[in-house]
């Protein structure tokens, strides 16, 4: 008798928007960026910020924040 396997469904994506503006200046820099690379806004956004994207879901390692101890150089503290 041939066994016969059921194929695994793959887990759906969940996607959330991000949304930010920039200007017509930027937009229009952007694009040419784009069009030179042969890549999409999209994409040169996402690999931009990947390093901050992956790797963090489930908590941040210490060294990220801010410790006490640090120089608040343009804070407005009257300490």
């Amino acid at each position: 008798m041939p066994v016969t396997h059921k194929k695994k469904r793959k887990k759906k994506i969940k996607y959330k928007k991000i949304v930010f503006k920039l200007s017509a200046k930027q937009k229009k820099s952007l694009e040419n960026y784009c069009k030179a690379r042969k890549t999409t806004p999209n994409k040169l956004i996402k690999k931009s910020i990947s390093r901050y994207i992956n790797g963090f879901d489930k908590s941040v390692p210490d060294e990220y924040f801010k410790s006490e101890r640090q120089l608040d150089l343009f804070g407005n503290d009257e300490n």
